[in-house]
């Protein structure tokens, strides 16, 4: 039996949240055409006949000197100290930039396993071979693979050489766990990803999540009938400036009860129990400069 802790990390919209979905075969972290959408350490756990692997999530990496952007990247540290392997997921469609030497630089004095993966190559324009003649040039990964994500090639074989560098031990999760993420974590998650989707650009950094309520309340008893119980959430959708509440609102109320509609149908289908969300919005100018906020809302790195 082996088992090990994997930190995926590459620079923004590599599709790093894309192949965590694939290899768990669930929904575990939220996908959005919006750069730096993954803002934790998000943990989705991936089983085998040969074992278990733990694949760590992490915000993309960018050079930025923001406090919000700065707290980020203290997580894609810690994932790469906490793990074992370190993969290395690249967009193979995108040319190397500052942002890709500089993750390049830090990669290359890494003292542990690293695995490059050139993700996306299923697109006509393809930067695979000069991507990895550079990585090549500047540090000495164990393997290198070829992969689409979207459309889930390619990953066997990853997953095989994973396997191979990983230490014997025994599992860190039960087999049937593919999350280690809270209930409260990802409603929240699932609702900023339909928020974002269905936002103007300018508003999905301004935006998080705060879960005010979680109850599970059952359904009356009905004679001859087996009614699923309800998950009734109360959740508020925080932005920076009034005039942005708006947006999100929008018309008439309409924008927001597409994001509340979305987002119902998603938690639908990571809950058994049917699902009533209560969903607002409302303003909060200082949330990104409160330490105490973005401590808990970027959380920290859970110990093994």
């Amino acid at each position: 039996m082996k088992s090990a802790f994997i930190a995926v990390v590459g620079r923004p919209s590599s599709g790093k949240s894309t192949l965590l979905n694939a290899l768990c075969g669930h929904k575990v972290s939220i996908v959005s055409s919006v750069p730096q959408t993954t803002r934790n350490q998000i943990r989705g756990i991936v089983n085998r006949p040969q074992g278990q692997l733990v694949f760590l999530d992490t915000p993309g990496f960018h050079l930025s000197d923001r406090k919000f952007n700065i707290s980020m990247m203290d997580h894609v540290t810690s994932a790469l100290s906490d793990a074992d392997i370190a993969v290395y997921l690249l967009d193979a469609s995108r040319a190397a930039g500052d942002e890709e030497r500089a993750l390049m630089g830090r990669l290359a004095t890494l003292r542990k396993p690293l695995v490059v993966v050139l993700n996306k190559t299923e697109l006509p324009l393809s930067h695979a071979s000069r991507l990895e003649d550079l990585i090549r040039a500047s540090m000495t990964p164990r393997s290198f693979h070829r992969i689409s994500a979207l459309q889930k090639q390619g990953l066997d074989e990853m997953v095989d050489a994973l396997f191979e560098l990983a230490p014997e031990g025994p599992a860190f999760y039960p087999e049937d766990h593919y999350t280690d993420q809270d209930a409260s974590f990802r409603v929240a998650e699932i609702v900023r990803e339909q928020a974002i989707a269905r936002v103007s650009e300018e508003i999905p950094h301004a935006l998080y999540v705060e879960v005010a309520d979680m109850e599970v309340r059952e359904a009356p008893p009905v004679e001859g009938a087996h009614e699923k119980p309800t998950l009734w959430l109360r959740v508020f959708l925080i932005v920076e400036r009034e005039s942005q509440v708006g947006i999100v609102v929008g018309k008439a109320g309409a924008k927001i009860k597409e994001i509340r509609q979305a987002s119902q149908r998603e938690l639908g289908k990571i809950f058994t129990q049917r699902i009533h969300l209560d969903l607002r919005c409302k303003s909060d100018s200082k949330w990104r400069s409160n330490d105490h906020l973005l401590k808990s809302l970027l959380g920290s790195s859970q110990p093994r």
